[in-house]
């Protein structure tokens, strides 16, 4: 039996980035003592989402993968806690900006970033202002060595809407999906409360690729923003193996059988069945 232990993290941000560092630190280093192998904290955890406006004076915020505090901070982490950590940041490539993720493996080493491939605009979320689209395409990592390397995929927020990311990260070998988010209240539409859509969309692509997702949202009101949490981890059936609340702020983990999550895959036949030959319609740009 080969086991893979994750967690997620759930906690609220301000606008002092080494108080929010250090507060991720604090739970990163809560999921380890519990076993935690691979530790997912929310998108952007370096600052309040900035993306509610479009202030040109925000860009200065962006570093490389190489000189970014919060991407420092988790490879020394890593490296002390023998973890994984997929770490969102605003990226500065040059002239680019990307909301972007640095897979850190359990040695501090970067293993690689992947750059956001779905990039939202609308009240509220209006990254199109701060983000090229990425062009890194979809990613996937081996995972600890003690897991037998189970390759893990990573989608970033919006991506995790999208079920040709999941398949895709699937197609490539992906034993698990981890998606790190900043979503709450639309300011256009006070009635409209996605948690739960959110929420169906993830656990329809672990069930249409039978596969474990592991999801971490911010919580906390930020300006006109109330981000409503609910992180959650659930197995490839899509049963909720361990949640949070829309306030709560903390750790949740979760233990996976990879053998047997590959079982249960083989034996459903979504993959064998699959059609490829018919598909060139969802390629097709018209």
């Amino acid at each position: 039996m080969t086991e893979i232990t994750v967690a997620a993290l759930q906690l609220a941000f301000s606008a002092d980035m080494d108080a929010n560092i250090a507060n991720v630190s604090r739970l990163v280093r809560e999921a380890a003592s519990r076993g935690a192998q691979v530790i997912l904290p929310p998108e952007l955890f370096e600052g309040e989402y900035f993306c509610r406006v479009e202030d040109e004076g925000l860009f200065a915020n962006a570093r490389t993968t190489a000189e970014h505090p919060a991407v420092l901070a988790m490879q020394s982490l890593a490296s002390e806690l023998k973890v994984t950590i997929p770490t969102s940041f605003f990226e500065a490539d040059g002239p680019h900006h990307y909301n972007s993720l640095a897979m850190i493996g359990p040695d501090g080493k970067v293993q690689g970033v992947y750059r956001k491939s779905h990039i939202p605009d609308g009240p509220g979320y209006e990254e199109k202002f701060y983000f090229r689209p990425g062009n890194t395409g979809f990613k996937v990592w081996d995972g600890p060595a003690e897991s037998m390397g189970a390759k893990l995929g990573v989608g970033i927020c919006w991506d995790q809407w999208y079920p040709e990311t999941a398949r895709a990260m699937m197609l490539m070998g992906a034993e698990v999906l981890f998606y790190p988010t900043a979503i709450g209240s639309e300011p256009h539409d006070t009635s409209l409360d996605t948690a739960r859509l959110w929420r169906r969309a993830m656990v329809g692509h672990a069930v249409s690729n039978v596969v474990p997702v592991v999801a971490a949202n911010r919580i906390g009101v930020e300006h006109d923003q109330t981000f409503y949490g609910t992180s959650f981890i659930c197995d490839e059936r899509g049963d909720i193996l361990a949640e949070l609340g829309r306030e709560e702020e903390g750790v949740i983990t979760a233990t996976i059988d990879i053998d047997r999550v590959k079982r249960h895959r083989a034996a459903f036949g979504f993959f064998r069945d699959r059609r490829p030959e018919l598909y060139g319609r969802l390629t097709a740009d018209v």
